[in-house]
């Protein structure tokens, strides 16, 4: 390796905020709202994404919401896991609850990620002590379709529910403290939480399947259609909840 060569954690950073600064730039610029901005950001994201993978990781495979997946992915024991846009619809609101997802997966587990907010990109490699709960606790859910299984959890434990726009602005909203759980049995792709996991689990939280099953990458199907990500003195009592629904 030579002397400059940054690690996959450093690479996924960079890229995750190098695309995060070109949507934002997009957004104040380009005159573009709504679908077609959200449209636009999500392909030029990409196209910047890939681009700089190729250059730096070329042996590597890509798997990515915007482009076309092909089979040969399934004989790599490295996989990029990349949603240039996560929240296209907020992005193209003007809000502030969207994320850059970029992660590596390797053998199957998401080993490395980066979650470019807005404001801050969150890391794997780099993780902090999380604060202590919230009382009343908080919940993330969708802010148009909350799944049932959070609502009644909610109810539950008596915690207050936060709307939020994409997977990854609600996943780290658990990793910065401003919630505890997060709980989606909605549907999702590989994409989706990929790199939120990676980056909350680093931080010493619980991720799961909603059964609390481990989370599996790089598979045939990319859905992934529920997991949990929360703190983990409250992980046996959440999926217990759900599995007596």
């Amino acid at each position: 390796m030579v002397a400059d060569a940054v690690t996959d954690a450093e690479l996924a950073a960079q890229i995750a905020a190098l695309a995060r600064d070109l949507l934002l730039e997009l957004r104040a610029t380009s005159g573009r709202t709504g679908r077609e901005l959200g449209k636009l950001g999500d392909e030029l994201a990409n196209n910047l994404i890939l681009d700089r993978l190729a250059a730096e990781r070329p042996d590597d495979a890509v798997l990515s919401e915007e482009s076309k997946d092909t089979p040969e992915r399934l004989t790599r024991s490295r996989v990029w896991i990349i949603d240039p846009l996560d929240g296209t619809r907020e992005y193209g609101e003007g809000r502030d609850d969207w994320a850059v997802h970029v992660a590596l997966a390797v053998d199957g587990m998401a080993s490395v990620g980066a979650v470019a907010l807005p404001g801050q990109v969150l890391r794997s490699d780099q993780p902090t002590p999380l604060p202590g709960p919230n009382h009343p606790l908080r919940m993330v859910v969708s802010r148009t379709r909350p799944a049932h299984q959070a609502v009644h959890v909610s109810a539950v434990l008596q915690a207050d529910l936060v709307p939020m726009g994409s997977a990854g602005a609600k996943a780290m909203a658990v990793v910065l403290g401003q919630a505890d759980i997060y709980l989606h049995s909605g549907g999702q792709y590989e994409w989706d939480n990929c790199a939120p996991v990676a980056v909350a689990q680093a931080w010493g939280l619980h991720c799961s399947r909603i059964d609390g099953s481990a989370l599996v990458y790089n598979c045939a199907d990319v859905s992934l259609p529920d997991l949990l990500i929360c703190r983990r003195e409250l992980a046996e009592q959440v999926l217990a909840l759900v599995a007596a629904l």
